[in-house]
Order: C-alpha cells, then structure tokens, then sequence
C-alpha cells in the first residue's frame, strides 16, 4: 500500500501490528453483529480455497469501520474461480461467517467452497444440482458455502445460526454450511 500517514506508517503495517496484539473479547450477544461488537473492535476472517490454493487471513474491521483494503482482499479470493470475475462481497456476509467462526471456537480456518458466482456459473451448477437456487445470493456477492475439517456440519450449522443474521442451509451429503446475509432464514437443519 503507497498510502503513509504523516508518521510513516502505512495502514497496512498499523492493521499488521495491531493484529498482533489484539485481545479478543468472549462473546456477549446471539446476534452476529452483537457479538462481533464484542470482538474488542476488532473482526476478522479466515478462509482457504482448495480450488485455487489460496487463502485469506485479514482483519476486515477495526473501531467501527470496515476496511476497505481486506475487503476487497476478500473479494477478489471469493471470486468466481471458473471464470475469475469478482464482484463486492456483502460486508455483513463476512460478518456471520467471522462470528460463526468465533463461537466455534476453533483456530483453523473456514474451507471455503463458493462465494461470488456469476450467473452463467450459476446456471451451469444448477443443471447438475436441485440444490442450487434460480436466483442465488452468491450472484449478488452475499453468500458463502463454508466447512471445517474439525467441526461437523451440524455444529457449524447451529453456530450460523445462533447469530440470527442471515440465510444459514444445512448440507450434510454434500459437507457444507450456506451462510448469506439475506433474511433471517433456515433450511437443511
């Protein structure tokens, strides 16, 4: 990152060292956004991709706001791998996969299995799968389909939604868990 402040550090390097010494705070509240609140200030995110071999391992939060450069981190890894397009991702579906991902109480990170799609990506899932909604929130950047090899679907599943704050599918066949920040909604359970 070019951009210094007048005291020559970058916000990159300040988000660095705060990261290092971050106390997070146990959680106080169902809600995910109220549990992140609780967070000590501070959110963060981490998945892999084993399609792409990537992962991402940012803090996207501080102090009440979001940070632009994580998030679009975070976009371009939850790109649509097959055809590398990107598009936004929701803010608030990083935060129930963050505050998920906390009440879990687990180091390793999230296998993240689809975030964006395009809707030709989309289509093409759909004639292979019933599973795969018409009009998907993974076109509009607001869904993520998540694992942990130490966690079972059930358990992340109920973690999902403890944070009553979006869309939480149960997919047990396939090991995985939808979270999106579309209403408040459940399915697979």
């Amino acid at each position: 990152m070019t951009n210094q402040s007048r005291m020559g550090f970058s916000r990159r390097g300040l988000l660095a060292a705060f990261a290092a010494t971050a106390v997070i705070a146990a959680p106080t509240c169902s809600n995910a956004f109220g549990f992140l609140r609780g967070a000590g200030d501070v959110r963060r995110i981490r998945m892999y991709s084993g399609r792409t071999g990537e992962n991402v391992d940012t803090i996207y939060w501080i102090e009440g706001e979001y940070i632009p450069e994580a998030l679009a981190e975070i976009t371009y890894f939850m790109r649509d791998w097959r055809s590398d397009q990107t598009k936004d991702i929701d803010p608030r579906t990083i935060d129930v996969a963050a505050a998920s991902h906390r009440l879990l109480e687990v180091g390793e990170p999230y296998m993240m299995l689809s975030g964006y799609r395009t809707s030709q990506t989309n289509a093409m899932l759909r004639s292979s799968s019933r599973g795969v909604a018409r009009n998907s929130l993974h076109m509009k950047g607001q869904a993520a389909d998540l694992r942990l090899r130490s966690r079972s679907v059930g358990q992340i599943y109920r973690a999902a939604t403890a944070c009553e704050a979006g869309g939480v599918g149960k997919y047990s066949r396939s090991n995985f868990v939808h979270m999106d920040s579309g209403p408040i909604r459940t399915w697979g359970g």
